[in-house]
Formats: C-alpha cells, structure tokens, sequence
C-alpha cells in the first residue's frame, strides 16, 4: 500500500501529464528547459486549464501552439524572452501558409499569455533587404492562399522574392479558430509589420490588457473582435499603427481604451482595407501622430457598413485634430468588454 501511494505521489510531483502546474527555466531548475517540450507533453483532451509557468530567461526557440485549455505565466514582463528572427516573406517562400511564420504561432483556443516578452527581431538585426528565390504562390506562382496572399511587388521577378528588412515580421501569429485568447502584462517587438496579428475574421475574441506593442504598418491587426486596454503602441511606419478586419461580421469591432501611442515623426493611427469598426476610449496620441485620420485603402473594395471609426475623450499632447473628437453615437457607459464580445466570452472571470 505505501509503495503504491510513494507511485502516485511520484507521479502527481513529475509527471506533466497529471500536473496542473509545469514549470520551464533555462537553468534546469524545472521540469524542462524548452517551452515547446512542455506544450509537447501536455494531453489534448482536457478542458480544464493547464498552467505552464516560465522562470526569467532568454528562450530562443519558435513556439508551435495546437493546444488548448493552457496558461502561459511568465516570472516577469521583462525577464522572460522568446525571440526568433524570421520574416514572413522567408517562410512562405517554403510554406503553404503561416502557421509558423511568428515566434508565437496559434492554433489553440482559450488560452493565456501573462508577464512575458516576444520578440521576432529579424528587422532589428537584418543588415538591409535582400532578394531570395521563391517558388510558392509568394513567388508569383501557384494559386494564392485566399485572404492570406503574399502582397507582390512592383518590379518583382517570378520565382523571386524581395525580403524587407522592415517587412511583415510576426511577433505573435493566430490561425481561424484560434479564439478567446487573453494577453496581460505583455510585450510584442518586431521590426516590421504585423506584429501582433490575432487573425480569425468570424470567431475571433482576444482581450489585451497592459500590454506593449512594438512594430510598423498595421503592426496591431486583429480579425474579429478584439479589446485593449491600458496597452501601449509604438509606431515605427508611416503608414499606419493600427488596423482591424471586421469582415466576418458586421458587430465585429476593436476596441481600444486608456491606451497610449507614441512613434517615429508623422506616423499615422490607423486604416483598413475590409469591413471595419474602430472605437477609441480616453486614448492618448504623443506630438509626433500625423494629422491623419484613420482611412480606408483607396486601392481595396468600398467596405462594407461604411466607415465607423468612433472616439471619446482622445487627446494629443501637442494639440488635438479636429478629426478624433468625440463622435460616439451610443453612451459610453455602455462599451465594456462583454458589449464587445455580444455576451458571449467574459475573460475577466
């Protein structure tokens, strides 16, 4: 009978499996030193949520996420680091699609990230642009991936591809299906765009809160419905900072409230090239925002719904434009995260 319950307590104490708590530290002071062999060893048929916890360290590894029900607990914000250096241009050269495109690739859904950093530093690093052979559908060739095609250049050779050294650089990457997925006290740094790019135009519901977010055009682009609150954007494009595609539906919208911008001299806030639903709360943009307002991409279809950019009580430090004030046509009082949602996700519980 004791050699029994001395089994069972071995198993309970190291065994993710029976687990509800796995803890990754580089120094060998945890079940594992690779975040993704901890996601490896977890079973796929409970919806009860798993914790993976991750001591501060420097992580260099691409994380593949197919699973779901787990919480990503990091020490701290700034002492926890998963960084690779891709370009998306490189991986679909020999890809189908993006699933591993990103540091952080998704497919999984309710799942958490807390108190951690995720870095795709390729433009930070990269010495300039460079040309490389491509002979998928981002080559020119083959038949695009719809809705997820790879933009062509002017001037672009078949079978070639130009990779910018301030290109789309994904930090943070999702697949449809991936949905209500929670971000707190997080960082996400690239040197391109599409930094942060949570993509499921029908079913998505992601909630952000005190985060950070780093990157150039669109570098924060959710498909769905998406809340931020209390993040922190920095803009190294002139093109745009934010974007949203609402297409799945016409509640779809992206909510930003308290949060703060700040970026390179003329910047603009924000466009979009699909049906979109922008809503701005007690935001504040730093002297160096252009006097621009968010627009819709003239060379894209007439969206549908219109155009509905929303704000309330945002501010520019050196002077507000006439175009974010306030023009909300419902109470304030009544955007909050589960009138984003339409009732039916509450990531606060």
């Amino acid at each position: 009978m004791k050699h029994t319950i001395f089994i069972l307590l071995f198993l309970l104490r190291f065994s993710p499996s029976f687990s509800q708590k796995i803890t990754v530290a580089k120094d060998g002071s945890g079940e594992f030193t690779s975040i993704q062999d901890a996601i490896n060893s977890l079973d796929t048929t409970t919806t009860k949520t798993r914790i993976i916890y991750l001591k501060n360290g420097v992580y260099s590894e691409k994380l593949m996420i197919a699973k779901s029900f787990i919480k990503f607990e990091g020490q701290s914000e700034k002492g926890v680091i998963i960084r690779i250096a891709l370009p998306r241009d490189i991986w679909r050269c020999n890809h189908p699609d993006d699933y591993g495109a990103a540091t952080m690739n998704v497919k999984g859904h309710d799942l958490s990230f807390e108190k951690l950093t995720v870095l795709n530093d390729y433009g930070f690093t990269a010495k300039g642009d460079t040309t490389i052979i491509c002979t998928t559908e981002a080559g020119g060739g083959g038949t695009a991936n719809k809705g997820y095609a790879i933009h062509r250049e002017n001037g672009e050779e078949v079978g070639k591809k130009i990779v910018r050294k301030d290109g789309h650089q994904f930090a943070f990457r999702s697949m449809p299906g991936a949905t209500r997925l929670v971000f707190k006290n997080c960082t996400f740094r690239s040197g391109g765009g599409d930094t942060v790019s949570p993509w499921d135009a029908e079913g998505g519901m992601f909630y952000f809160k005190d985060c950070t977010m780093e990157g150039g055009v669109d570098f924060y682009c959710p498909r769905g419905s998406s809340w931020a609150e209390n993040c922190h954007f920095i803009c190294h494009n002139m093109s745009a900072a934010i974007w949203h595609d609402g297409t799945g539906h016409e509640y779809s919208k992206t909510v930003l409230k308290n949060c703060t911008f700040e970026g390179d001299k003329g910047y603009k806030l924000g466009r979009y090239h699909r049906p979109a639903q922008f809503y701005l709360l007690d935001c504040q943009f730093d002297k160096n925002m252009a006097d621009t307002e968010i627009y819709h991409v003239s060379s894209s279809p007439e969206p549908q719904w219109g155009h509905r950019v929303y704000y309330q009580n945002c501010h520019r430090k050196a002077g507000d434009y006439q175009w974010h004030k306030d023009n909300l046509k419902i109470d304030p009082k009544t955007i909050s995260v589960n009138w984003t949602f339409e009732g039916k996700w509450n990531p606060l519980k």
